[in-house]
């Protein structure tokens, strides 16, 4: 086969979705049985539903979730008001999404593995591996059942204690975030409505809030303990917390879905490529959960990831632009690391700063911006939403093709999209837009697009 994916979450499940559209064969194994059960990661930020917009999904996680609410603070029985969970941010041409959105993962990812089913992607759950051999030609994996697979390429997307990682001996350093244990689960619950994310803080900074999950029968809890105290996951346990934080009684939490405990820590892979194995998402990078980031930019490293891949195994580009994942993601991942610990610890509010949609790459070795005063849009960034003649530019983006924007094709592309103007939510100029939605290259004239078109294989890839 062509690429191995290790992990069936979010990026797992994004990136074979990704080359099944461009006719890469592709296959996604998991350790566990069935697909992760619960909510933790359940922000999706707009950039990310830019991503789904473009990979077909985007219809089905808005029905899967739905707005978050606002935060009601409670103290001693008695509410003392609500607040919104973030700061707006107006919708304008180039940006039509700027609401987060509620999914409980376990939802994201049913969206993702229907996905990647109907477009003939396989998934195969219970095949553990860990062992990873590598030689000239691909990598082997070895599996616990004794079986081996074998492919070209392999992607590690097997979560914060990854066994790929380990297996190619790259090392993952970090820090705490918060020295107190936390608590998430899902329960079912009666006494709350389901209007508000409730948090019911105490003095000593200890709390718990009870969220209810869009698209759902459930609420998420999570709990920031006492540093000595010890959590625990049953009914019981979990009864006698949300009994201890807020005026709801034990019997009035009738079932634990799913719980979890933890302690945040950020963590940044030293590599996220060692020869034909890559790193992504939690394998890559461990995130505090505040903020949504985490998720999110899981998904982002199987979105940049997935066309280089398919532009090397099926569009002739050269394998050295593999080497510019690392380059871009791994950079972004550690600026994501920053944002959530700031968010988390209060510095930073959620808003415009945590949809994702200022992320770019204009130091990128891919990004050659060639006009001599550019205006504020510049390759590297995120290139914008738009209508020209009537078209919608991300219509035009969806798909796993280049677009240029400003300018007609040259001969030598055939399977390039064009519109030869720009919309107003542009400067004047000519514009190259990458298959994952990043602006490749600009010019104020198309005099040197040739030359870019063929470092980066942008012309060969469909």
């Amino acid at each position: 086969m062509d690429v191995l994916i290790v992990g069936a979450g979010p990026t797992g499940l994004t990136l074979g979705i990704d080359l099944a559209r461009r006719g890469v064969e592709a296959l996604v194994v998991e350790r566990a049985d069935g697909l992760f059960p619960g909510s933790r990661g359940k922000g999706i930020q707009p950039r990310t539903q830019e991503v789904f917009d473009d990979l077909g999904v985007r219809d089905a996680i808005r029905a899967a979730g739905g707005p978050y609410p606002e935060r009601m603070i409670w103290k001693d029985g008695e509410r003392l008001g609500g607040q919104p969970m973030f700061d707006p941010v107006e919708a304008d041409a180039g940006t039509p999404y700027t609401d987060p959105l509620m999914v409980a993962q376990w939802r994201t990812q049913e969206v993702l593995y229907a996905r990647l089913v109907e477009l003939g992607g396989q998934v195969v759950l219970g095949r553990e591996v860990t062992a990873v051999e590598q030689d000239a030609a691909g990598v082997t994996a070895r599996c616990a059942d004794g079986t081996a697979l074998r492919a070209r390429y392999l992607v590690a997307a097997d979560g914060g204690r990854s066994a790929v990682r380990r297996a190619v001996g790259v090392g993952m350093s970090g820090r705490t975030v918060d020295p107190a244990p936390f608590l998430v689960a899902d329960v079912r619950l009666r006494g709350l409505d389901r209007d508000h994310w409730h948090t019911f803080p105490k003095d000593d900074g200890s709390g718990v809030a009870l969220c209810p999950l869009a698209g759902t029968g459930d609420f998420q809890l999570q709990a920031r303990l006492a540093q000595d105290a010890e959590p625990h996951l049953t009914l019981d346990g979990i009864r006698e917390l949300i009994a201890t934080y807020t005026h709801l009684t034990a019997k009035d939490v009738t079932e634990v879905r799913w719980a979890s405990d933890f302690r945040p820590r950020t963590g940044l892979a030293d590599r996220f490529r060692v020869d034909r194995v890559l790193l992504a998402g939690d394998a890559a990078h461990v995130h505090s959960p505040a903020g949504g980031q985490g998720l999110n930019t899981g998904v982002q490293d199987a979105y940049n990831l997935g066309w280089k891949l398919g532009a090397v195994l099926r569009g002739g580009a050269p394998g050295t632009l593999l080497d510019t994942y690392e380059e871009e993601r791994r950079a972004n991942a550690a600026a994501m690391l920053d944002l959530s610990t700031a968010v988390h610890r209060g510095e930073v509010r959620r808003g415009r700063a945590t949809m994702q949609l200022g992320l770019g790459y204009r130091e990128s070795s891919l990004t050659d911006e060639t006009r001599t005063a550019p205006p504020a849009l510049r390759a590297g960034d995120r290139a914008p939403d738009g209508t020209v003649g009537g078209v919608r530019l991300f219509d035009t983006f969806r798909g796993p093709h280049w677009t240029l924007l400003g300018a007609t094709a040259p001969p030598a592309a055939p399977t390039l999209r064009t519109l030869p103007a720009t919309p107003a939510s542009y400067a004047p100029g000519v514009y190259l837009i990458r298959p994952d939605g990043y602006i490749g290259w600009a010019g104020d004239t198309a005099e040197g697009l040739t030359q870019y078109a063929t470092r980066t294989g942008a012309f060969m890839t469909a």
